[in-house]
């Protein structure tokens, strides 16, 4: 095992990794410490690692999951990066890399941190879970607490699609429906796990769920030759992704796989809930509570996220940024990517197209730059309405359609 510790992101203060924790005593997120001289012995080299069979658990050095301990995994695949070719060229641009997280487990990007957690928790002897979620999260706890045998409990808002709530129950969680928004269901949670009925799971309330989801960044970084691209534009709630992969980068160098080079880092989140985008306009180190948030991307719905320093703190070193996009750009660029290039992406993919191309009017991003976009879940879990017009089949021909 390659862990040394885990450490408060605020404090640096150290804590045991051989126990169970939640927030540091200062509240704040622990990160997972390595031997990363180590790792990167153990890797080998690149063509050593290119030699392992794909998917999230060919990076087990760079896990928390003892190499003794079996992951819970329904097969976490390496997803593709996809090009947006005839978007890029009517848009007179460098074509546009996609990550497809749509592809894995449950359909969503969520499947690597929850697999991840589950994993660890089976390993700690944890029996029963529960986190808040705008729907993808419920998803995928419920899919893996199942696929190891534990309890699931998952409270979302009123507004999450309806999809997600049915998919949840279906693989056996406990689903509750509240009339509020994602941090206030967290505030039951909390509350449970304060009185041990569950362990809590929330986003960066417990260590693991972001080391699952840094393997965005391992992988983009292998299927993109070692060298990392310009910019990276991601959809931004909790934003345990970006944090993620901003971690995983800074391991890669350590590791002796990559150099000091590294990607702009872009939050992109909606006008009606970007509490990012307004601190890290007023150059705040934390972000103010978004009230009364609303947006179709429910995945980017989070009023207040508990890793906010996190997140401003690597779109700052990174010399990147934060912007938010309107509604009716969210819908024309999910229609555009979907006629244009035959790809269905979820809301808060097509907000991160959107924030592209906001981005690219405003001279934030080149027209030549070695752009990658995340689409984080795949489009078709999200309500389409249907517009086709009814026809008689007695009174049609084939002909005349």
């Amino acid at each position: 095992m390659f862990v040394t510790h885990l450490e408060c992101s605020l404090t640096g203060e150290r804590y045991d990794a051989d126990q169970v924790h939640n927030l540091s005593k200062a509240g704040r997120p622990l990160l997972v410490r390595y031997d990363l001289e180590a790792v990167g012995r153990a890797f080998q080299s690149r063509e050593a690692l290119a030699l392992r069979p794909p998917g999230m658990w060919k990076w087990r050095e760079l896990l928390p999951l003892p190499g003794s301990a079996a992951p819970v995994s329904l097969g976490e695949i390496e997803t593709p990066i996809l090009l947006l070719q005839r978007l890029s060229a009517r848009a007179g641009v460098r074509p546009l890399l996609v990550k497809d997280e749509g592809r894995l487990p449950t359909g969503s990007f969520k499947a690597r941190g929850l697999a991840m957690a589950v994993s660890m928790a089976r390993h700690f002897g944890t029996k029963a879970m529960a986190l808040p979620t705008n729907g993808n999260a419920g998803a995928a706890l419920a899919a893996y607490a199942a696929a190891a045998g534990m309890e699931a409990t998952v409270i979302c808002p009123e507004e999450t699609p309806p999809i997600n709530i049915a998919e949840a129950e279906a693989y056996g969680a406990r689903v509750l429906v509240a009339d509020g928004q994602i941090d206030e269901c967290g505030r039951l949670v909390g509350e449970g796990a304060a009185t041990g009925r569950w362990f809590d799971v929330s986003t960066l309330k417990e260590p693991y769920r972001a080391e699952g989801k840094k393997v965005m960044g391992l992988e983009l970084a292998e299927q993109l030759g070692w060298e990392l691209p310009d910019v990276i534009f991601y959809p931004t709630g909790g934003g345990t992704g970006l944090i993620g992969m901003w971690k995983a980068f800074a391991e890669l160098e350590a590791a002796g796989l990559i150099g000091p080079e590294r990607p702009r880092m872009v939050a992109v989140q909606a006008t009606g809930c970007a509490p990012m985008v307004r601190a890290w306009e007023a150059g705040e180190e934390f972000a103010e509570r978004w009230e009364q948030p609303a947006t179709i991307a429910t995945g980017i719905r989070v009023p207040k996220a508990v890793g906010d320093f996190l997140i401003l703190r690597a779109v700052r070193e990174s010399g990147g940024f934060a912007i938010a996009v309107e509604e009716e750009a969210i819908a024309a660029e999910l229609a555009a990517a979907a006629r244009e290039d035959g790809m269905l992406l979820c809301p808060e993919g097509a907000a991160v197209l959107a924030g592209w191309r906001a981005a690219l009017e405003r001279g934030l991003v080149g027209r030549d730059e070695r752009v990658l976009l995340f689409n984080c879940a795949a489009g078709n879990k999200y309500p389409l309405v249907p517009k086709a017009p009814r026809i008689r089949l007695a009174d049609s021909h084939g002909a005349s359609v």
